[in-house]
């Protein structure tokens, strides 16, 4: 694990693979990490094997970056700033971009914001959930204070609950990440995001939202379904691995 420094936060990240090959920045889910994401999935090693250069980061307040219970700095865009400059700390100027969840919401907005750093997108586990919402996170973020799992009722709180706890994540910074994080784009800002687009969602994912919807509101993405697999099963899926290689060969930079 190696750290820079941004807007006050010690963000930790790696750097694997081929230093002459095409430069992908993978962005983590919610109450995830890099390691949890991107490594043990396989995802890394997938990428490296195919030739890219590889560089996944721990969002503030998660893993093993700088934590803060101040829910002001954990907006999409704020996020988003950490993205690039970790590519501006490493020398690249234009990158593949990959997220998945939150991390899918976090590349929209570096897409919009600083669209000349990314090259193409691949958007996992999150459809029209970036612009519709992706239903009442309020109980999760009661969930994550709560004294102890058994004080939670809530089906969707009590599994990020369990997954923090099993994660050893900082629950606070955790509830603080949620309750700005989840900033939604417009139809007509989709539309502006031009860059060649894969979003990839599982066919039993009652999260992310429909793929297929959003992709007919961008002008050039396309929709894949991770058959049989819901929002955390999703995240290794071979089918996925094989789809988002296609899509990068199609897409070189």
């Amino acid at each position: 694990m190696q750290y820079f420094s941004h807007d006050g936060f010690d963000i930790a990240y790696i750097d694997e693979g081929d230093r002459h090959g095409e430069p992908i920045l993978l962005i983590h889910g919610f109450a995830s990490t890099l390691r949890i994401n991107w490594v043990q999935p396989g995802w890394v090693q997938t990428l490296t094997r195919a030739g890219y250069r590889v560089i996944a980061f721990d969002h503030r307040g998660h893993g093993d970056t700088t934590k803060s219970y101040d829910t002001s700095v954990y907006t999409p865009s704020a996020m988003a700033s950490d993205a690039v400059a970790l590519l501006d700390h490493l020398g690249i100027v234009r990158a593949h971009v990959f997220g998945y969840s939150m991390g899918a919401r976090v590349s929209a907005f570096m897409a919009r914001e600083h669209p000349g750093r990314v090259a193409n997108l691949i958007f996992g586990g999150l459809g029209m959930g970036m612009v519709d919402g992706v239903g009442d996170w309020d109980p999760i973020a009661d969930a994550l204070r709560a004294p102890s799992l058994d004080d939670v009722s809530n089906p969707r709180g009590r599994m990020f609950r369990a997954f923090a706890d099993q994660t050893k994540s900082d629950r606070e910074a955790l509830a603080a990440c949620i309750a700005t994080s989840r900033q939604e784009l417009s139809q007509s800002q989709m539309g502006r995001i031009d860059q060649p687009t894969l979003i990839a969602v599982g066919t039993t994912d009652d999260i992310a939202g429909d793929p297929h919807a959003l992709a007919r509101l961008m002008p050039d993405a396309t929709a894949f379904d991770i058959v049989g697999r819901d929002h955390m099963l999703s995240v290794g899926d071979r089918t996925f691995k094989a789809r988002a290689l296609e899509f990068l060969q199609e897409h070189p930079l």
